[in-house]
């Protein structure tokens, strides 16, 4: 039974910031409630988009250039994230390390080059 106390003990102080910060919020929301005024007009509960009507159907189709840049920057934000685990543990690494995240970056490098070239950054 003493491990299984170590193990209460240790998971703890994760308890107690758990209710602390549940207590909390539930405290705040009641207390917003209580304090501002709640009389919601046809404005506030009213739908929109970008700050203005919706003016088609929101089942519409997108362009496909939308999906392309947000894959494009989901594939090279991902990749530069990469460079900081592998900053950090340079020291440890070593050259074998640092040349094998030469060749990385130079792929990454060729693939911008790419699609630089085929035109998928730009916008007509």
């Amino acid at each position: 039974m003493n491990g299984l106390e170590a193990l209460l003990s240790e998971y703890f102080p994760i308890l107690v910031f758990m209710m602390v910060a549940v207590g909390l919020s539930a405290v705040i929301v009641i207390a917003s409630y209580i304090a501002a005024k709640q009389r919601p007009d046809h404005e506030k509960v009213s739908s929109y988009e970008c700050g203005f009507e919706a003016f088609e159907d929101t089942r519409g189709r997108f362009d496909v250039r939308f999906y392309l840049v947000a894959i494009l920057f989901i594939i090279f934000d991902l990749e530069v994230a990469f460079l900081f685990p592998w900053a950090i543990s340079l020291g440890d690494i070593g050259m074998l390390g640092f040349w094998s995240m030469m060749v990385f970056l130079g792929v990454l490098t060729i693939g911008f080059i790419y699609e630089w070239k085929k035109g998928a950054l730009e916008w007509e």
